[in-house]
Formats: C-alpha cells, structure tokens, sequence
C-alpha cells in the first residue's frame, strides 16, 4: 500500500475524525494554515533538492569565494618619550614663599 497515510496505519474512519477534528480546531483559519503550510513544503522541497544537486555535482559551482589573505607586515615599533619630571616640592616651595605664606617648610640646602 503506497497511500501517504500507510506509515501511520490509518484507517478510514480514523483519518475522517481527524479532518473532522481539524475542521473544529481550526475553522475559519483553515485556508491560512493550508497555505502556510503548502509553502513550507514548497522550501522543505527546494531546500532538498539544492543539496541533493550539491551532493551529485560538487564542483559544479564553487560555494565561497576564496578570500585573498593579506601578506603580514614588519612588526613596527613606537618611539615614546619618557616624560620630564619636575620636583613638586621645589615648586610648592617657591610659591609659598612668593605668596607671603609661611607655613611651608623648605628642606635645607644640602
């Protein structure tokens, strides 16, 4: 038996309750779901038959084009200069004494 129903052992009556169940379950979307379901086969099927094609003719077209891969460059290296200290203190000091503050202590001179 070759129906599309002999895989799940249907009998008659029983593929009738299910229509009939269908029918009661979807009603009035019963044409939306048709048709949703029609183009899923649609793509199910050109999907199948796109990588059967690629199965039995492999170097028919090639899939991905090959990326050209740069050549790797020189490591390069980068001057930085170290930066210019200036003593804190020796500002700080000098400040202090120019404004007129005396709570400033100076280091004495070595």
């Amino acid at each position: 038996m070759t129906t599309p129903f002999a895989l799940l052992n249907l009998n008659p009556m029983e593929i009738l309750f299910l229509l009939g169940l269908g029918v009661l379950l979807f009603g009035r979307n019963l044409p939306q779901v048709g048709r949703s379901l029609g183009r899923t086969m649609v793509e199910f099927k050109k999907s199948f038959s796109g990588m059967e094609e690629e199965l039995t003719n492999p170097t028919s077209t090639p899939r991905y084009d090959s990326v050209p891969v740069e050549q790797p460059r020189p490591p390069q290296r980068v001057m930085t200069s170290a930066p210019k200290f200036e003593d804190p203190s020796a500002n700080t000091s000098a400040n202090a004494n120019a404004n007129g503050n005396t709570n400033v202590t100076t280091p004495p001179p070595a």
